[in-house]
């Protein structure tokens, strides 16, 4: 069994793999609708566990309700060490778009369909995902009475861990003041560094950090480096990417998805990559402020 980064804490509850897996390529075009081919989808997700992968993210808005399908489909009865974070706090509406859905009562529908179509009582971990129409970030907003929705429905048994999503570090901070977090998922990778503040002050804090696009927004001149690093360490630029994020801080966790068997073991093996002090250095030069 590969390495896949170590481990690493989400709260008391749960220990889970460094590479984990991130399921929203398995729905349709636009993350819409099912699979372009079902039995392929299904033997990536038991792949991906069987090669020891202990994080799966997923979200009931995915498809939407598809890709929970699918995951109870090809896992349950889910294995004891398998920890589903799902994210709520977004909907799909019928043109295909993701407006918010904040309110309690969306929130609480959200839960108890992550709950319906995952085949499970409790969910492990839930995000509160904070956005808007135009898709800002940072999201001008409090988060605590959406927040403090999730920490009510935790407090009754049916989350047993609470995370935040698309947040500053001072919303981070507000949230942590209602409830545990264990862990933050935002936008990062070696392009766009505009939350390494956040990076550090989770590793400080013993929170998980999980990035997603861990490969968007390169320029062509950042790419050409990116690939010039990859052919020094006989790797490909996506390895190579997630080994940096993997060497960037301690409490890294990564999601990378794919609805492709080579590419889930391509991902896999990124783990498994020591990038040496000079490929690092000039790979830092690409998000360099």
């Amino acid at each position: 069994m590969a390495n896949l980064g170590g481990t690493y804490p989400l709260g008391g509850e749960f220990t889970v793999t460094r590479m984990g897996y991130g399921a929203m390529q398995l729905a349709g075009p636009g993350v819409w609708g099912p699979p372009k081919d079902h039995d392929t989808a299904v033997a990536v997700l038991r792949e991906a566990v069987d090669s020891g992968v202990t994080h799966l993210d997923t979200s009931d808005y995915y498809g939407p309700h598809t890709v929970n399908a699918l995951i109870k489909e090809a896992l349950h009865p889910y294995p004891e060490n398998l920890c589903i974070v799902t994210k709520v706090g977004a909907r799909r509406s019928a043109d295909k778009a993701w407006p918010a859905a904040l309110s309690a009562e969306e929130l609480t529908q959200a839960v108890h369909d992550n709950l319906r179509n995952l085949g499970v009582d409790a969910l492990d971990v839930v995000n509160l995902r904070l956005s808007n129409a135009a898709g800002d970030y940072p999201v001008e907003m409090s988060l605590a009475e959406p927040f403090g929705v999730l920490a009510d429905l935790r407090a009754q048994g049916l989350i047993r861990q609470l995370g935040v999503s698309h947040v500053t570090a001072e919303q981070l901070d507000e949230a942590k003041a209602i409830a545990p977090v264990v862990c933050v998922q935002n936008q990062y990778n070696l392009a766009h560094r505009e939350n390494d503040p956040l990076v550090d002050k989770c590793a400080a804090e013993g929170i998980a950090f999980v990035p997603y696009f861990p490969l968007g927004g390169f320029s062509p001149l950042q790419s050409g480096l990116l690939d010039d690093c990859a052919a020094r360490v006989g790797a490909t630029p996506m390895q190579v990417a997630l080994a940096w994020l993997l060497q960037r801080s301690p409490s890294m966790l990564l999601i990378p998805g794919t609805s492709s068997p080579e590419h889930l073991r391509e991902n896999l093996a990124a783990a498994e990559l020591e990038l040496p002090g000079d490929v690092l250095a000039d790979l830092d030069r690409i998000g360099a402020p």
